[in-house]
């Protein structure tokens, strides 16, 4: 009996191992498969433009503190506070009097030495005048000529002029106010272009190069974007921060950018033709590496993938993707490599 029983069970086995190999699968796809919906994207070629991002703040093109050199007594202020002036226009004049008279007197001095040494000419050709005389004559004419032109000085300095172009800013002084050398009187002002001075990492120090474009923000005009270029870069690396100090000009003809404002921009380093971008939300992210799935015979083929710059919704795909590639961007959550997909529509990328 244990025998037949024994003898019944090998035979039973025997048969479903058979009939397991007898009818094997071809297809690795199981039966009754269905294709899941997804939005494609043809993957396409755009200029990229490699962007370091810094904060900054903005710098006058020129500023000066006007001070007088002298003291003296204010008669005449020819400006409006908060105008524009021109080069060389008179912004503030002391009273000149005292300096007049000082240049009337020195000038008469200066005359009367003029008639003496050349009296003594004379008369050391006729051996008439010792060679002190002579000397001393020559070199009071000397004293005279120097003393006229100190005072003239002074008196060239009771106006004070404007050194340049500008915004003249708020005055401190009052006409027949009475000023002290060196007093703050007035600030004048160049914001057209303005500068914007910002730090760089040592890292970047092979990038860094004159004549490279920044892209520039400032909170006061939210949404705006302000183009500059750099023009010097500090040789020196600050010791305490490891860093570089660059600037840029940026036009200003509107003046709507005023010295002393925070700014965030970026410094671009780098323009890369003809380069593979795709919509953000194609990349696939899996730990710390990065995938897309690329669309192959109505299948969804997961690539490896290595990304480069982000901008307005895009990603630059530096290796993985080739242009006129077909790439998934929605639907991804509901397949895997492999999975039969049919594309329910065409998205259109973002406008740059």
């Amino acid at each position: 009996m244990r025998r037949f029983v024994k003898g019944s069970l090998a035979i039973f086995t025997l048969i479903l191992l058979t009939g397991c190999d007898s009818a094997p699968s071809s297809d690795p796809i199981p039966r009754g498969e269905r294709a899941m919906p997804v939005i494609i994207e043809t993957a396409s070629t755009e200029t990229v433009l490699e962007r370091v991002p810094a904060v900054g703040n903005l710098l006058a093109n020129e500023s000066v503190v006007m001070r007088a050199e002298i003291a003296g007594l204010i008669s005449t202020i020819g400006f409006i506070e908060g105008s524009e002036v021109s080069k060389g226009q008179l912004l503030i004049e002391l009273n000149p009097e005292e300096h007049l008279a000082l240049v009337e007197q020195t000038a008469a001095s200066t005359e009367l030495a003029r008639l003496n040494f050349e009296r003594a000419q004379g008369l050391r050709h006729d051996s008439m005048i010792s060679q002190q005389g002579f000397d001393e004559a020559q070199t009071q004419l000397k004293v005279s000529r120097a003393t006229l032109r100190r005072h003239r000085s002074l008196l060239t300095k009771t106006r004070l002029l404007a050194p340049f172009s500008g915004t003249i800013g708020l005055r401190h002084v009052s006409p027949g106010a009475y000023i002290q050398p060196g007093q703050d009187l007035v600030n004048l002002e160049d914001i057209d272009p303005i500068k914007v001075e910002f730090k760089l990492s040592e890292r970047y120090a092979s990038a860094l190069a004159i004549g490279q474009q920044i892209e520039l923000r400032v909170d006061a005009l939210p949404g705006k974007i302000f183009s500059g270029l750099v023009y010097a870069i500090d040789p020196r690396l600050d010791p305490r921060t490891r860093s570089f100090a660059l600037r840029a000009k940026v036009d200003n003809s509107n003046q709507k950018l005023r010295p002393g404002m925070f700014t965030r921009l970026n410094l671009i380093v780098n323009r890369r033709e003809q380069s593979v971008v795709v919509s953000e939300q194609a990349i696939w992210p899996q730990g710390e590496k990065a995938f897309v799935y690329r669309l192959v015979d109505n299948r969804a083929k997961l690539i490896q993938v290595e990304i480069g710059e982000r901008f307005d919704g895009k990603v630059e795909l530096r290796s993985g993707i080739n242009i006129g590639d077909q790439i998934i961007i929605s639907g991804q959550m509901k397949i895997r490599d492999g999975s039969l997909v049919t594309a329910v529509g065409q998205s259109q990328q973002p406008a740059g």
